[in-house]
């Protein structure tokens, strides 16, 4: 066994052995793995099929470079093949945790176009769609649609225990949407060690006017607050519906970069210090599914402001990593992808990004 490498086994698949070496890895991606039910725009169904922010945003950020580490504690329901997949895939899973605290991982989304989605009323929208109702659907209660607690720990709280030591060995981290307390406890834990770049993209859970006092201290220290237009009205309801000011309050708070995703319409990119303001408009992918693609661009956007340190080309990097993963069924699918496509992406969309 050469310098660097060991043997460990699969935390889900008893004594098989995955991923014989460990890397000296260079980014850390945080969130959920779930079991993802969606009905999409062109009629079709995807029923238990894997999903959730970790897997997209970790994709997103693959598509550009290697050495990824996952963090993320996951339900007894998510499949031990599942987790094989994905290590088989190159990501380092040794930061995946299952915990009997989460009964199911659950997650439905309905889409009556790329830009519309509703996680409500399942059987209607099934029967609607002329598909059979799953039975796992039975019940189902959207995860995100309850108000988050300031001091009470969820079944997917992370904590500094959750982290393999060498995982603070990284440069930098990608928190996805995950419950209030990971988002404030877990960027000051990351930066003990040695990561120095931390994206965000904050939860819609506590993204409303009663954690308005709160958003200051998530904030600090984070490079960049990766949020959707949607998440962000709803933060600044009754204060502003313009969202550069929101972006000038946001970035306010010690926050270098603010993105606003916009689905089909692109992104705004705000650039704190130096008070630059992007419209960059999506790049005409042939969407399939769009779930994942707020995900996927945050990948992008950490792997593209590692590799550059430039703001606008983080956020180009983002975009088309999120139009890769939305023209596959499978969140594996953009990384079986023509070799030199996202370059060629790329250079294409850097000539339409404007300022504004």
């Amino acid at each position: 066994m050469g310098v660097g490498q060991s043997i460990r086994p699969s935390p889900f698949g008893g004594q098989k052995m995955i991923n014989e070496t460990i890397p000296h890895l260079r980014y850390l991606i945080a969130g959920k793995l779930r079991r993802d039910y969606v009905l999409l725009p062109n009629g079709k169904a995807i029923n238990n099929s894997l999903g959730g922010s970790l897997i997209h945003s970790a994709v997103g950020a693959a598509i550009w470079e290697k050495d990824i580490g996952l963090v993320s504690r996951v339900g007894s329901d998510i499949p031990a093949e599942w987790i094989e997949l994905i290590a088989r895939a190159g990501f380092d899973i040794r930061g995946i945790h299952r915990t009997a605290d989460i009964p199911n991982s659950l997650f439905f989304a309905s889409f009556p176009d790329l830009d519309t989605r509703t996680h409500s009323e399942p059987f209607r929208h099934y029967q609607h769609a002329h598909h059979p109702f799953p039975k796992a659907l039975v019940g189902y209660v959207h995860a995100d649609s309850t108000i988050d607690s300031r001091t009470q720990a969820s079944a997917y709280t992370l904590k500094t225990s959750d982290l393999p030591a060498d995982y603070l060995d990284s440069t930098a981290a990608h928190i996805a949407p995950l419950d209030f307390l990971t988002h404030s406890l877990l960027p000051s834990a990351l930066r003990q060690g040695h990561i120095n770049t931390i994206t965000l993209d904050p939860n819609s859970s506590y993204m409303n006017p009663t954690f308005w006092d709160d958003i200051p201290d998530i904030l600090t220290g984070v490079t960049a607050f990766l949020t959707s237009e949607e998440k962000i009205r709803s933060l600044f309801h009754g204060r502003s519906n313009d969202l550069w000011e929101m972006s000038e309050v946001i970035g306010s708070y010690g926050c270098e970069m603010v993105v606003i995703k916009r689905g089909s319409r692109g992104q705004y990119l705000y650039d704190h210090p130096g008070r630059s303001r992007w419209v960059i408009p999506a790049y005409p992918a042939r969407a399939v599914n769009p779930i994942g693609a707020g995900d996927a661009f945050c990948g992008g956007f950490l792997a593209g402001y590692r590799s550059r340190y430039n703001p606008l080309e983080a956020a180009l990097f983002g975009n088309i990593s999120a139009s890769m993963v939305i023209e596959g069924m499978f969140p594996l699918f953009a990384l079986d992808a023509l070799p030199n496509l996202a370059t060629a992406r790329l250079d294409f969309l850097r000539n339409t990004a404007q300022k504004a």
